[in-house]
């Protein structure tokens, strides 16, 4: 009966070895993305050493466990967050957004990336369409992209007026100051690059067939007029960076340490602490003698190539 037990117990053993390896792939795979681009595309010659792979990997995996506390603790509490992820094109928003809500509960932690607004939306007061993706109680609301479209490439591109820039500043420090009071967490993030950096990650997308969707024709006109967006971009910092909610800026050159910066501090700003939680015991399983288990028709089943 003892070798029985041990036998079950190694088994269980190596099914949990095998989930977490599997929990693993997409890191893996990420890094193996990283080489492969590197071989399309060689690295600039100006670039900084990069992060050595398993102090990024093992700081990643901790910082992500917080981030589960940190979730827990949101939800218990009834906590309400909102993180804006603001920056230039290829910035590397998406990575980080990517790499914060890997392990959350989607039910927790949702990203709301709005796409252009609707005839509808463009009549509506300005902020109406995001207020309807603010978090209710327990939730963490990651905006890619958020309001200061208006500020930037609403403004760049001329998509909007001046008259309605300056409104737009004008109102948003304001927005902002209701949002708090109301007991919203507002934290928002900048990624800022270089003009060198934007050209390689733009080169790299170019060459690599599976990036090239990334590159919109409005990715490709933000090159050309990549001194309006720094102008548009300082004096967006300069006229919303309020006590209540300041900018918070990301060197976001070297991508793995900006997501690292950028977590770790996220998790600075937001207080948190462990939630207690009683244990889970598993009850035994009904069996009905009375059950069959019927047969699955073989052309159901998906063809097993791999």
């Amino acid at each position: 009966m003892s070798e029985l037990r041990s036998a079950s117990d190694a088994d269980a053993i190596e099914a949990l070895r095998r989930e977490i390896a599997e929990a693993f792939d997409e890191e893996l795979e990420l890094e193996i993305e990283e080489e492969r681009l590197a071989r399309l595309v060689p690295p600039r010659e100006d670039a900084a050493p990069g992060l050595d792979r398993k102090l990024y990997f093992r700081e990643l995996l901790r910082l992500q466990h917080e981030l589960v506390r940190l979730q827990d603790w949101v939800h218990t509490n009834k906590l309400k967050v909102v993180v804006l992820f603001e920056g230039r094109d290829s910035a590397g928003k998406g990575g980080v957004i990517k790499r914060i809500t890997q392990r959350l509960n989607p039910r927790v932690c949702r990203v709301a990336a709005l796409p252009a607004p609707s005839e509808r939306e463009r009549g509506q007061w300005y902020f109406q369409r995001y207020v309807s993706h603010l978090p209710t109680g327990g939730e963490i609301v990651l905006f890619d992209r958020s309001w200061y479209n208006r500020a930037g490439v609403e403004r760049v591109m001329g998509f909007c007026s001046e008259a309605d820039v300056e409104e737009f500043f004008r109102s948003v420090p304001e927005f902002e100051r209701m949002l708090v009071r109301s007991g919203i967490i507002l934290v928002k993030y900048w990624f800022s690059i270089t003009d060198a950096e934007q050209a390689h990650r733009f080169e790299m997308r170019i060459r690599d067939p599976l990036k090239q969707w990334k590159l919109s024709p409005m990715d490709v006109e933000s090159r050309r007029r990549w001194e309006s967006y720094t102008r548009a971009k300082e004096d967006m910092l300069a006229r919303t960076h309020i006590p209540e909610a300041p900018w918070w800026v990301v060197d976001a050159v070297d991508k793995p340490r900006a997501r690292l910066n950028c977590i770790s501090h996220l998790l600075e700003l937001v207080p948190y602490g462990t939630v207690e939680r009683p244990p889970v015991h598993l009850p035994e399983r009904v069996r009905n003698p009375d059950y069959v288990r019927g047969p699955i028709p073989a052309e159901m089943y998906v063809p097993a190539r791999y």
